[in-house]
């Protein structure tokens, strides 16, 4: 059994200075919430943290309070008063956490910068595993540019360091408690101090202890400059996450499936597999129990049927969908209705009509996007941008509903062996595509998953 505590420290004491703005810019909004609500919320999602205190400045501790309360943070238990300098929150934090370390023992303080709200579950996770077996871990990638050191007086470069060496720091950094305490009393009894990061205290003050460094992110970025709002408010949307969980059927024991558009491809294999593992899970479409999800008042009439059969709805599915590969000007207005009308509004229909068996259930209401929603493809007009309309519907919704507990994401597959491909396409090379069950399992563990708001990425292994 793992008794380590593994706490988040969130070093939100930036006062934006750079940005040159009214207010500090981890309390900017990109993508619907403040930049700190979204960092803060990867924390308090991610499994393996167990504690969260956030660090700022003493004007805004009252904001952060009142964001606490509103998203239901369970896991921060501190709101510390910060420091005009970064160390002096870092410090902040080691001095809180000192009693709790003598009591328990096995504190692992992980620091995280506020202004870094794209940092993925996965960097969070590779940190606290290499603190099984290292006192100090940094995140890192490799630099892409040529760096070059300038002479400040003549402006003149003066040395260009090798690049393969060379890495851009990010966060999280994290640290064995006695470490990253040992080696602050170090440093603050050094009259010259300066150093502008926590592993580069170690570095300094520690150096026996050997840092080791986890792959970071590109887009693990952080907010520095104005042009960086718009740039995250692109990178949010665009978001993606891959669950990284093994399938386990048993989850879905005895819980109520409906699936729209489940009687063949992704939709078919998840009700099949849903039922084998103990499920009470169904299929409807136009050919199956005559449900067109166009018509509102059809698919409120199924999920009455199966609510009044089970008294539950735990998940709801919408994998319906129609993909023609012609030109936007060789289709007629029957069709274009028709598509148009299935994947959009269709969509729409599903959602309004699950809101409130979810909301009874605490449920999940799961829709498929596809590979063409970043960037319409010729011959794909609707059917890309019905598919780009469902990654923003999705985060909307999510962000709406979370208040209620409910769970709201979107299956991003790639190219996959269906019979609406094979209809598009023909025969495909084997091995170039994936298997319709493949996403099945991926889209079952999604339904489970503690996460709402994601395009979850499918790729070929």
């Amino acid at each position: 059994m793992d008794d380590k505590k593994n706490i988040a420290i969130i070093l939100a004491g930036g006062v934006g200075s750079r940005l040159g703005l009214d207010k500090p810019k981890q309390f900017l909004k990109v993508a619907g919430k403040t930049v700190l609500e979204h960092t803060v919320d990867v924390f308090q999602k991610h499994e393996k943290i167990d504690e969260i205190a956030i660090v700022m400045h003493g004007n805004y501790l009252d904001i952060a309070e009142q964001m606490v309360a509103t998203n239901h943070w369970t896991k921060v238990k501190k709101i510390l008063n910060g420091g005009s300098e970064r160390y002096e929150s870092s410090l902040s934090a080691i001095r809180a956490y000192e009693d709790m370390q003598k009591e328990i023992g096995n504190l692992q303080l992980i620091f995280h910068d506020s202004v870094r709200p794209l940092v993925s579950p996965k960097i969070i996770t590779d940190v606290i595993e290499a603190l099984n077996t290292y006192d100090a871990v940094d995140v890192a990638v490799p630099a892409v540019d040529t760096i070059i050191t300038v002479n400040q007086e003549q402006h003149t470069i003066e040395d260009i360091p090798k690049r393969a060496k060379l890495n851009r720091g990010q966060t999280p950094q994290g640290f064995k408690y006695e470490t990253i305490a040992t080696a602050y009393e170090k440093a603050m009894q050094d009259k010259h101090f300066a150093v502008t990061d926590d592993c580069g205290i170690v570095l300094k003050y520690f150096p026996e202890t050997p840092i080791y460094v986890v792959a970071g992110e590109e887009r693990n970025a952080k907010l520095t400059y104005p042009e960086d709002i718009y740039l995250f408010d692109k990178l949010f949307q665009l978001k993606t996450t891959q669950l990284t969980e093994s399938f386990n059927g048993s989850v879905l024991k005895d819980k109520v499936m409906v699936v729209f558009g489940g009687t063949s491809g992704i939709g078919a294999d998840m009700v099949n597999l849903a039922n084998q593992a103990g499920a009470h899970a169904y299929a409807c479409s136009r050919r199956n129990h005559n449900v067109d999800i166009r018509d509102r008042s059809a698919v409120d009439k199924f999920l009455q049927d199966i609510y009044a059969k089970h008294k539950r709805i735990d998940y709801i599915v919408d994998s319906a969908a129609i993909l023609n590969k012609e030109p936007l000007m060789h289709l007629d207005d029957a069709t274009i209705d028709t598509i148009i009308g299935i994947n959009y509004r269709g969509m729409v229909n599903i959602s309004i009509a699950a809101y409130p068996y979810l909301q009874e259930s605490k449920g999940c209401l799961l829709h498929f996007t596809s590979s063409s929603y970043t960037r319409g493809r010729s011959n794909y007009a609707l059917y890309s941008s019905t598919k780009a309309a469902v990654v923003n519907f999705v985060q909307a919704l999510a962000e709406e509903w979370e208040p209620e507990g409910i769970r709201v994401n979107c299956i991003n597959p790639q190219r996959t062996k269906t019979p609406m491909r094979v209809q598009n396409f023909g025969i495909e090379p084997e091995g170039s595509l994936l298997q319709s069950e493949t996403v099945a399992k991926e889209a079952l563990k999604a339904l489970e998953a503690n996460i709402t708001g994601e395009v979850i990425d499918i790729k070929l292994m």
